[in-house]
């Protein structure tokens, strides 16, 4: 076992600097070939998103496994130990190999893509959605019901470029876009409702910021489910659509963002951007 301290800061104070930083320092650790796979114990509010990173930017197919805990550690019944021996236990088994980052808590092993908190503190807190668990770690052996099958890697830039997440609600009136792109953002992710519908309000800010242009990507609020350009009235998703938007597919907001930060860089077309999304 070898231990690295990156860092000691709450989750919450997570940011894209130290997410690229992160990255790099695990791939060079995976260069090393006496080491198997790192486990990566963070805290739960943010670990999503930076597994999600990193499973888009480490080229290895040595596994990564994300961690954190739900229960304090001075609670009687805390569970961090018990994710970190199944972290290990998961990495050991030659089972693990190309299967990618995934977060495993609570026995349960979830793609990163996949792998959303649903629940604020309980310890069967992260959930796959409608893709299903890839694994269970047991006592004596490491269990898999699949594999996942939606992951792409893209290059680690330099820098990642400003994109800002802003939501949709009832009487939203676009003030929040506009304010990102006056004060420079490169892209803006909007949680849209439903399918990918917004207001007359926030359509006209989403074409106002693709006139200036900032490329904007649709995401939606709900749960589960894609978002798709249907809704013909001004600001449904088929509107939106022919604004030249980008769809999120079935991304969380906070992961769409994620992935227009990587995909930037290489390139400023809305179709060609639509390509990564859809993967």
């Amino acid at each position: 076992l070898k231990i690295v301290n990156f860092s000691n800061i709450p989750s919450d104070y997570m940011d894209p600097e130290r997410w690229l930083a992160l990255s790099r320092t695990v791939s060079d650790l995976l260069k090393d070939p006496q080491l198997v796979g790192v486990v990566i114990t963070h805290g739960t509010d943010t670990l999503e998103e930076t597994a999600y990173f990193l499973d888009l930017t480490l080229q290895t197919s040595k596994p990564v496994v994300c961690i954190g805990a739900q229960r304090n550690a001075s609670a009687k019944d805390t569970d961090g130990p018990r994710n970190l021996i199944n972290a290990v236990r998961q990495i050991l088994s030659t089972k693990s190999v190309n299967t990618g980052v995934t977060v495993t808590m609570n026995h349960h092993i979830i793609a990163a893509r996949e792998a959303r908190k649903a629940h604020t503190s309980n310890v069967q807190t992260f959930v796959p959605g409608n893709y299903g668990y890839l694994g269970y770690v047991d006592e004596e052996r490491v269990v898999y019901f699949g594999r996942p099958l939606r992951r792409q890697v893209l290059n680690l830039p330099k820098e990642l470029p400003r994109v800002d997440l802003v939501s949709m609600y009832a009487g939203a009136d676009g003030r929040f876009i506009r304010h990102a792109v006056e004060s420079g953002t490169k892209g803006i992710v909007v949680a849209a409702l439903g399918m990918g519908n917004v207001n007359p309000d926030v359509y006209e800010a989403i074409r106002y910021a693709l006139d200036q242009g900032v490329q904007v990507v649709i995401s939606t609020r709900v749960y589960q489910g894609r978002v798709l350009p249907t809704y013909s009235f001004k600001g449904g998703g088929a509107t939106l659509k022919a604004l030249g938007a980008v769809f999120a597919d079935d991304l969380t907001a906070w992961k769409a963002r994620i992935l227009l930060m990587l995909t930037l860089p290489l390139t400023q077309d809305s179709m060609e951007l639509q390509t990564y999304f859809d993967r």
